[in-house]
């Protein structure tokens, strides 16, 4: 027994000798310093290849040739708009589950209009006062930032930057160490008591720099020779809509003539896109981003290209003149992140919260399908139409965004058959020019409705934070009355067709034409950072893009 037992513990020697031997040792968790997210606002999907020959090779090129292109990228909800689409590329989720439905949204409980980002118990620092009230408050998921901090014991910073105040706030998420957007009143850049109790010291510096002042002194030219943009439309056309101050839609635009009232209108400028790099890399110099082996994320949201397109379209000069000065602002921050991050250190990521239709007028000019909804003109006629069935006033609380908020209070107090009200409600909407579907949205799977729109439906749907009715309007159609500029806010590609690129550390160069959504990146980044994905996240990991 002696023996046997002596052979038995000679074995289990030899065998862990061999294993020490053998084994590799367990590799130490590696990731990116800074984790930078870009989201430029309004950017369809063929900008990235429409522009293709006049970006240089250090911008968007660079984005192309040395990270992972996501080609067939799509928003999967209805509601296009700025705020979902910043929530939802941080949370990894829709509408319906982050609770951001729209810009503006309608508590349905209360009958009360809310805006996105409000919040009235915090005090603006640095600005005026409605400018600064805004917090995260009333985003429902955890986010990016959020999971990461979570990660690091709170270590990591997180920061979101942008004109926007909805574009800057969402992404930063709820702990975040700050978020900072324009105040037009003041001409500086702000925040709110949510994230600290007194502006930084940098960013006064910065603010006292005056630099959005500068910009507009030079005046909006195009970058190059104007007759080089045959991209686009002629300058003067009837398409376009003139920024307020001017007396035409073309170049050049007298932006030193324009600021002295109102600084807001760098917004609809390239201007607006290069002050926000300019503090975007204060903040990374000042508040140390990237400069030790705990993982930091800065959130950058480009909105200029969005109050461009609305006034001028996709097919204006001035859009194109704004994304070929938008690439020359990525090379400068690619450049800035090799030399002061380290080429290898740092991982970026590039979309967009919605794309833009084509002008309708457009359309129907050059023989498409397309035309403008007068919202709230049907929505008065809608009431009236059923004051008339039902023998009651304002049974339609709020018609916008193409939905329809009922007084439920009012239909409970008088008695009536709200069922019936609804019936009657899809059977007037039905019948109006430019409509495709009405959906009842508490009885969604019964519409005979393709899949693909009422699962985008369903996902922007918020029981308490959107209408009991919405409407789908035929494609190239979208609500106004405005012939010139655009806008955005349906399902359709022109809107939900969105760039998706990965580029740095952890990211293998290539790209996918396969379906992917705005939900997939927050997963993927997570996957990446080997952290938890935002609570209440839906998309998967695009794995094609990890190394």
């Amino acid at each position: 027994m002696t023996k046997y037992f002596t052979l038995l513990i000679c074995s289990f020697l030899s065998l862990t000798a061999w294993a020490q031997k053998n084994s590799k040792p367990i590799a130490e968790l590696k990731r990116p310093k800074l984790v930078v997210g870009l989201v430029v606002d309004q950017m369809r999907w063929d900008y990235l290849y429409r522009f293709y020959n006049r970006f240089g090779e250090g911008g968007f090129k660079r984005l192309l040739t040395d990270g992972f292109s996501a080609e067939y990228n799509h928003i999967n909800y209805a509601a296009t708009v700025t705020a979902p689409g910043h929530a939802s590329i941080y949370t990894g989720s829709v509408p319906s589950v982050h609770g951001i439905t729209e810009n503006d949204m309608i508590v349905q409980s209360k009958m009360q209009h809310i805006y996105c980002v409000a919040d009235s118990t915090v005090k603006s620092l640095g600005g005026s006062q409605k400018a600064g009230k805004m917090s995260p408050k009333n985003l429902l998921s955890s986010t990016l930032g959020d999971e990461l901090k979570m990660a690091t014991n709170f270590k990591s910073k997180v920061i979101g930057i942008g004109l926007k105040d909805r574009g800057a706030i969402l992404p930063a998420g709820h702990a975040a160490d700050a978020a900072y957007w324009f105040d037009d009143q003041n001409g500086t850049w702000i925040t709110s008591t949510y994230y600290m109790n007194n502006l930084p010291a940098w960013l006064q510096t910065f603010n006292e720099q005056k630099i959005a002042e500068k910009y507009l002194k030079q005046d909006w030219q195009t970058l190059y020779p104007i007759e080089t943009y045959t991209l686009s439309l002629k300058d003067d056309n009837a398409f376009e809509r003139k920024i307020k101050g001017t007396t035409a839609p073309t170049f050049p635009v007298k932006t030193s003539e324009l600021f002295n009232k109102d600084w807001g209108v760098i917004r609809t400028t390239p201007f607006g896109n290069t002050f926000t790099l300019d503090l975007a890399l204060a903040a990374i110099e000042n508040e140390d981003l990237g400069h030790d082996d705990i993982t930091d994320l800065l959130a950058i949201s480009f909105s200029s290209t969005d109050y461009i397109g609305h006034d001028f379209g996709p097919k204006s000069i001035e859009v194109e003149d704004a994304f070929l000065r938008l690439d020359l602002d990525l090379a400068k921050l690619f450049l800035y992140l090799d030399k002061e991050i380290g080429k290898n250190n740092y991982t970026v990521f590039l979309s967009a919260d919605h794309g833009g239709a084509e002008n309708a007028s457009y359309l129907r000019e050059n023989k498409i399908p397309g035309g403008l909804w007068p919202e709230r003109e049907i929505g008065k006629k809608l009431n009236a139409h059923l004051e008339q069935q039902f023998g009651q006033k304002g049974l339609v609380f709020n018609f916008d965004n193409y939905q329809v908020s009922f007084n439920h209070a009012m239909i409970k107090s008088s008695g009536l058959d709200e069922a019936a009200i609804r019936q009657s409600c899809i059977s007037f909407l039905e019948k109006q020019e430019g409509v495709a579907y009405v959906m009842d949205m508490r009885n969604a799977g019964l519409d005979a409705i393709p899949q693909t729109i009422k699962t985008r439906l369903v996902n922007s749907y918020h029981p308490d934070r959107s209408g009991s009715i919405f409407v789908v309007l035929h494609p190239g159609w979208y609500h106004g009355t405005d012939k010139t500029g655009t806008t955005h806010g349906t399902w359709n590609p022109y809107d939900s067709h969105i760039p998706l690129i990965f580029m740095g550390w952890g990211i293998k160069p290539g790209k996918i034409s396969r379906p992917t959504y705005i939900t997939d990146i927050a997963p993927t980044i997570s996957t990446l950072l080997h952290i938890q994905t935002p609570s209440g996240a839906l998309g998967v990991p695009i794995t094609e893009a990890l190394k």
